[in-house]
């Protein structure tokens, strides 16, 4: 059995390093949100089984399976962009939006809420449907379209006024944004999640569509049913009363506009989503570390026992020297991570021994390693084989 070398596990981190993790891992957080308010959350999970069953048929040498993935994630890029191509687009606009430094949105006041709640249970109780949208930091013009403008303070009369029957603009979607109504009328995309929708109307495809394409709360009032839904990240629920609709409001709107107290420190954003947190700042680390000092090249040499083959029919093996050889390999630090050195193996054809050859070359050829790896120096080069001829059986025994 090859004697392992030892590799530092623990190798140096700089100051500029420290601060590419953190870099990373704040676009692994916003991936891995991103995917959680998508539908790729499941795309994501079979991809992270894919590469798991990857690393362990690395590790076993399963050859053919490695080569089999390796192909697939040489296309892996392309299928995400032809897969994701809504999702995607949406993440790049959030990132040019935050980029800009845009004036954050002031949140709803408690009034707004009062407004909001006993508007919508004045409609539900008369079924006259409605579909009210919260803003949240999204931009939404992408998203909507058609609607007519409209800067006005919201209270009730005018959301009754704009989604009475009677009313042109009462099928479409009012927009709220700073206790004002900015739009009403306006048209949304409407999902395609037949689970959710299973016995809802229109309203609340188009409730559940924006919900799932953006940073919103929205609000449904049904006209057949006189039920109030809400829906916000790809989920649409219904309300079971007025303090709970009061809630979900105030937690939206806690959530996107928190109010923080001078001179006190707020550990909030520790606590919330704590888990994709830790998440992403473990897989930064992770990919550093197989791709920082992983990438630098290093120096290994293993003690590897010798054996023979194809050794002569009546003949036997007296002494082999070496009875092991050093190999001495370079590559990568990672192709060493998974490398398992008991898979290294010296073999040497002694096929002419019966023609009275007794040194044996040791190259390359003789020794199976991964291909990720290059052989140095074999030390020594060269197998002496002392063998002799065994007796021939005794002819009188036979029989």
């Amino acid at each position: 059995m090859p004697d392992s070398a030892v590799i530092n596990p623990f190798p140096t981190i700089t100051l500029s390093e420290v601060i590419d993790i953190i870099f990373v891992a704040i676009l692994l957080y916003t991936a891995i949100v991103w995917a959680q308010r998508t539908r790729a959350v499941f795309v994501v999970r079979g991809i992270v089984i894919l590469g798991a069953i990857y690393i362990i048929a690395r590790y076993l040498d399963l050859q053919m399976t490695a080569w089999v993935f390796q192909g697939f994630f040489a296309i892996f890029l392309i299928m995400i962009v032809v897969i994701f191509q809504e999702e995607l687009r949406q993440l790049f606009e959030q990132i040019a939006v935050w980029s800009l430094a845009r004036k954050r949105i002031p949140p709803l006041g408690s009034t707004t809420t009062d407004i909001l709640v006993r508007t919508l249970a004045d409609l539900a109780k008369e079924h006259v449907g409605a579909l009210v949208v919260i803003r949240g930091n999204d931009p939404l013009e992408r998203h909507i379209t058609g609607g007519i403008p409209l800067d006005g303070k919201l209270s009730g009369p005018l959301l009754k006024s704009i989604f009475d029957p009677h009313s042109p603009g009462h099928d479409g979607a009012v927009m709220i944004e700073q206790d004002h109504i900015t739009r009403f009328a306006a048209h949304l995309p409407l999902s395609k999640d037949l689970r959710q929708l299973a016995n809802v109307g229109t309203r609340h495809s188009a409730a559940l569509g924006l919900a799932e394409l953006a940073d919103v709360l929205c609000l449904v009032v049904s006209e057949e049913r006189g039920k109030i839904s809400v829906a916000r990240d790809g989920r649409l629920r219904e309300v079971e009363n007025l303090q709970q609709l009061g809630a979900v409001i105030q937690d939206f709107l806690r959530e996107k506009f928190p109010s923080k107290e001078p001179g006190k420190l707020s550990f909030q954003f520790f606590h919330e989503n704590w888990i994709a947190k830790a998440v992403a700042v473990s897989l930064a680390i992770g990919f550093w570390y197989i791709f920082v000092p992983g990438s630098k090249t290093i120096q290994v040499a293993y003690k590897i026992p010798v054996s023979v083959e194809n050794l002569p029919a009546g003949m036997k093996i007296e002494e082999i020297e070496p009875a092991q050889v050093s190999a001495t390999f370079t590559g990568p630090r990672r192709a060493f991570y998974l490398f398992d050195a008991r898979k290294i193996k010296v073999t040497v054809d002694v096929a002419l021994a019966e023609l009275g050859r007794r040194s044996f070359p040791i190259t390359e050829q003789n020794i199976r390693y991964p291909k990720d790896l290059t052989l140095q120096e074999i030390n020594p080069s060269t197998l002496k084989l002392s063998v002799k001829k065994t007796s021939p059986p005794d002819e009188t025994n036979r029989g």
